[in-house]
């Protein structure tokens, strides 16, 4: 493997477990409340601007057509490894160009697969909210984002 594609595949794998199990390369520093007024609590922070909830809301009409269309994929192109294999065992000798196509169709369909499933399972940590007395747009966050400002869990509405 080129060290440039090895390079590639650590910092996808990198990115993904830090991604996922929320670490972080700064320290941060929480907002501390009392033990009474914390179960109550939410964070909200203002937004910046309301297109990344706007796409967000457009990608979840997609989400299930696109799990479907992958799955069907999937199936396919299991029927496409096994067609291949099947026609070099009716010839009893391997060939390797009947294993082209489906490998090309391997990638394209994880590489495809993979952006499409992360656009569309990826959480909106962009969703705009309200909060009865404040005007303006919001949108929930960590404790330690800074700008963070904590309002009771009943005034915030979607």
């Amino acid at each position: 493997m080129k060290p440039t594609m090895m390079f590639a595949v650590i910092m996808i794998a990198v990115i993904i477990l830090m991604t996922s199990f929320d670490l972080s390369l700064t320290p941060t520093v929480p907002i501390k409340l009392s033990e009474s007024v914390a179960p109550n609590a939410l964070f909200v922070c203002p937004a910046a601007n309301s297109f990344w909830d706007n796409l967000s809301q457009g990608f979840q009409i997609l989400k299930k057509p696109a799990l479907i269309t992958f799955l069907f994929s999937f199936m396919l192109l299991i029927v496409v490894w096994s067609w291949a294999l099947y026609q070099n065992l009716l010839k009893d000798k391997f060939n390797r160009d009947a294993f082209k196509k489906p490998w090309a169709y391997t990638k394209l369909l994880f590489w495809a697969g993979a952006i499409v499933l992360l656009l569309l399972y990826t959480p909106n940590h962009f969703r705009m909210v309200r909060i009865t007395g404040v005007s303006g747009e919001w949108v929930l966050c960590e404790n330690n984002t800074p700008g963070a400002r904590a309002v009771r869990a009943a005034a915030v509405h979607p």
